[in-house]
């Protein structure tokens, strides 16, 4: 590369001693460019590369247990219409006890809730979707005053 004859006289005119401090100058410029945009960002990928490996092996290990459960799902034999409503009244009965109020509407249900605890409304759900093959629609809760759940699902069973 050729510098221009300004540079060239200006270097020139340097005692050595000048020289060598603009050259570690230069040299202590391109290593600090080198380590910001080369060695910086690899290392900081490599420091996080573990905790980053162990969340994907977490999510990985959550979406085959999914997958584990849609296949048993879908191996399951096909279930009617009064089956899955009895199987609903059973869950329903069972987890939410008074909390709750079903009203048949063809093949779709809607459950009206009233202070149901949490825990019982989440296990009354994979319950229903389980057993009675119930699919959630719609669904409107609000935290009621007492810290239960208020409000209306909606499920629909498998066709008659």
């Amino acid at each position: 590369m050729k510098l221009p004859p300004k540079w060239t006289a200006a270097w020139q005119t340097l005692a050595p001693r000048e020289k060598i401090l603009a050259g570690a100058a230069a040299a202590l410029v391109v290593l600090a460019l080198l380590w910001w945009l080369a060695v910086g960002p690899a290392l900081a990928v490599v420091r996080t590369a573990e905790s980053q490996h162990q969340a994907l092996d977490a999510q990985l290990g959550r979406m085959q247990g999914l997958q584990q459960q849609a296949k048993a799902l879908q191996a399951q034999p096909k279930q009617g219409y009064d089956e899955s409503l009895k199987q609903l009244e059973a869950a329903v009965r069972q987890r939410l006890g008074t909390s709750a109020r079903m009203t048949v509407s063809g093949e779709r249900v809607t459950i009206t809730l009233t202070a149901a605890p949490a825990d019982a409304l989440a296990t009354w759900l994979t319950q229903a979707r389980i057993n009675a093959r119930a699919l959630p629609s719609e669904a409107r809760l609000s935290r009621g005053a007492s810290g239960g759940w208020d409000g209306t699902v909606v499920v629909t069973l498998p066709s008659r």
